[in-house]
């Protein structure tokens, strides 16, 4: 894939956006089950070709980290699929050469220097470059960096909450490489409810996609933007808001904690950069009809 970057500026914060993958993922009525064909048609113009395919039905996704520079501090949100894990519930994650570490230099960011690094939820492409393999061994990748980890997420996931009920052998083998390796080096910084970085930038608790799914608020001079994570797969999640993906854990507090995000966005004009949007990667949103809109996509 065509290596990409992109750069908005929200008030004094920069943002930075790396794409590790991008393109047709999946079928789009398994990602989002409960949007059926007459809702992906009803909204073609708006959807296709970019984030849905109509002749094969494939959902048009990214796999991406975004690099937030805000008060002389380097934030990253979520570290994307990691290289060479054992993930055999999900091809698409299961021994990936990807090479995030490379592509942030590209872009001008050192791993060394890294502040902070986001985790909105515990999933496989949010976690998987928090660390890297030195000599068979998993260390942080960002070795001068706190990680910010949702509680919820971090006992649901892990040992105290039996690695989400021992349900998939991937959450167990994701929580041991990726995040209990950020524990045992003294960089985890687990929290709850909210979280405030600095005078810019707050995490807040969305519960729903995981227990633990957050969003990170920016406020600055007047602008605002919402990174949501997964709360939106799709943009027919905006348009339906009250469908959830088919990751989702808890679908009915996920179609809750979304219509309370893009009610405030569409209130702010914020702008509303999901985990896995294509295209520009970013929206703002409108109330309409009891629902939401597309204002326009980010420049």
């Amino acid at each position: 894939m065509r290596e990409e970057t992109r750069k908005y500026v929200i008030g004094e914060v920069e943002v930075v956006r790396i794409v590790e993958r991008q393109g047709p993922l999946l079928p789009a009525r398994r990602l989002v089950p409960d949007c059926g064909p007459q809702v992906w048609r009803e909204h073609a113009a708006g959807l296709a070709p970019r984030y849905w395919e109509p002749g094969t039905d494939m959902a048009v996704l990214a796999i991406q980290t975004w690099v937030v520079r805000s008060g002389g501090r380097t934030v990253l949100i979520d570290t994307g699929v990691g290289r060479d894990r054992e993930r055999p519930g999900n091809p698409l994650f299961h021994r990936q050469p990807g090479d995030l570490p490379g592509r942030l230099r590209r872009a001008g960011v050192d791993p060394a220097e890294v502040d902070l690094v986001v985790n909105t939820h515990i999933h496989g492409d949010h976690v998987g470059w928090n660390t890297h393999d030195v000599a068979g061994t998993w260390v942080p990748t960002f070795p001068n960096a706190r990680y910010l980890i949702p509680a919820a997420d971090d006992r649901h996931f892990g040992p105290e909450g039996g690695y989400a009920g021992g349900a998939r052998v991937d959450d167990r083998l994701l929580y041991e490489d990726s995040i209990a390796p950020v524990h045992r080096a003294g960089q985890a910084d687990v929290w709850e409810g909210e979280y405030r970085i600095d005078g810019q930038l707050a995490l807040e608790a969305a519960p729903g996609h995981t227990p633990g799914s957050s969003v990170l608020r920016v406020a600055s001079r007047g602008e605002h933007a919402v990174f949501v994570g997964d709360m939106l797969h799709s943009p027919v999640q905006i348009l339906r808001p009250e469908c959830a993906s088919c990751f989702c854990l808890d679908p009915v507090r996920a179609a809750a904690s979304r219509r309370r995000v893009l009610q405030r966005a569409a209130e702010e004009r914020a702008l509303v950069i999901p985990a896995h949007f294509p295209g520009t990667g970013a929206v703002e949103v409108r109330a309409e009809n009891g629902g939401f809109a597309l204002r326009r996509w980010a420049a």
